[in-house]
């Protein structure tokens, strides 16, 4: 529900409004406590203590590696489709609880916190890979519909707000449903994905951001940024909120 705006153009928080953020209020995407500010993302005390990752970090994927390395193990023994990327946060219990209400407990609003947090410690590499197109990892349309929604959509449209780069659902989509990649190792990740995806002629000459919410292995940007640069693509780089280090 918007809300209005008084003459001198401030936000007026309408009576329903309110009352909704009364019924169904805002809590902390990594503690889960109901915020004091309403219009806050995340808790005073749980912004004090998140740390996102900083270098050194693999000059391919992310992840952090030791000062001597450039290279994570992962990323010299596979090749990777796409060009580069980047995680915020390290995917730990604490991340992994807040995602999991992310997806599957209707705590929606944490993916505006998400989003943000990608743009102020994600947004430099965003400009420095010349981005001018954003997508999401699709879910396949089953899939969506039981879910209510896309996860990786719901960031991509945020991160899109906040940069002033466009973003398209209809660049990618999955066209074939997949196992869970949860217990799967490398080579039954990329099998499992091996033509699952498809892009639209939109992704022809462009430089495209994949938006996930979690990197594990790659496979999964890896088999999007496939389609995408069969499609015509001139290259993909990802950005995801957590990454999980190996």
């Amino acid at each position: 529900m918007s809300s209005k705006s008084s003459k001198g153009g401030a936000p007026v928080i309408t009576a329903g409004k309110k009352a909704l953020d009364i019924l169904y209020p805002r809590r902390c995407p990594l503690c889960n406590e109901i915020l004091r500010d309403p219009a806050g993302l995340i808790c005073r005390e749980c912004a004090r203590v998140i740390k996102p990752i900083k270098s050194p970090v693999c000059m391919k994927c992310g992840v952090p590696v030791p000062e001597e390395e450039e290279f994570c193990p992962e990323c010299r023994r596979h090749i990777h489709l796409f060009r580069q990327g980047r995680g915020i946060f390290v995917y730990n219990e604490g991340w992994k609880a807040s995602l999991e209400r992310y997806k599957y407990y209707g705590s929606r609003e944490f993916g505006d916190f998400y989003a943000a947090a990608m743009v102020k410690w994600g947004g430099s590499d965003i400009r420095r890979w010349g981005i001018d197109i954003i997508t999401g990892v699709p879910l396949h349309i089953r899939k969506e519909r039981t879910r209510g929604f896309g996860q990786a959509w719901y960031i991509a449209e945020r991160i899109a707000a906040r940069t002033g780069i466009p973003a398209s659902k209809k660049l990618l989509r999955k066209i074939r449903r997949t196992d869970s990649q949860k217990k799967l190792d490398y080579v039954h990740r990329r099998s499992n994905l091996a033509g699952a995806f498809e892009a639209s002629r939109e992704a022809v000459g462009r430089h495209v951001l994949i938006v996930d919410d979690v990197y594990t292995t790659g496979s999964t940007i890896d088999a999007c940024a496939e389609a995408l640069l069969r499609a015509g693509a001139a290259d993909v780089c990802f950005l995801t909120f957590c990454i999980a280090v190996r």
